[in-house]
């Protein structure tokens, strides 16, 4: 017997109109590493200035 003689009982209509949703762009650890796309740069950039506004701004913290 040849394999394509071998159809599924069951056909669903709908399946290929549904197909895009089984896309491996559409998974949720791809939607989570996509969602915040600047926030990587963003927290490094924020933590280096952090980082030389401690150490080499000088500012004299004086009280009233």
């Amino acid at each position: 017997m040849d394999k394509s003689s071998f159809q599924p009982i069951y056909h669903d209509p709908w399946a290929r109109r549904e197909a895009w949703r089984k896309h491996p762009i559409f998974s949720k650890s791809s939607n989570f590493k996509t969602m915040f796309p600047g926030l990587g740069i963003a927290t490094v950039a924020f933590a280096a200035y952090c980082t030389y506004e401690h150490f080499f701004l000088n500012n004299k913290k004086s009280h009233h």
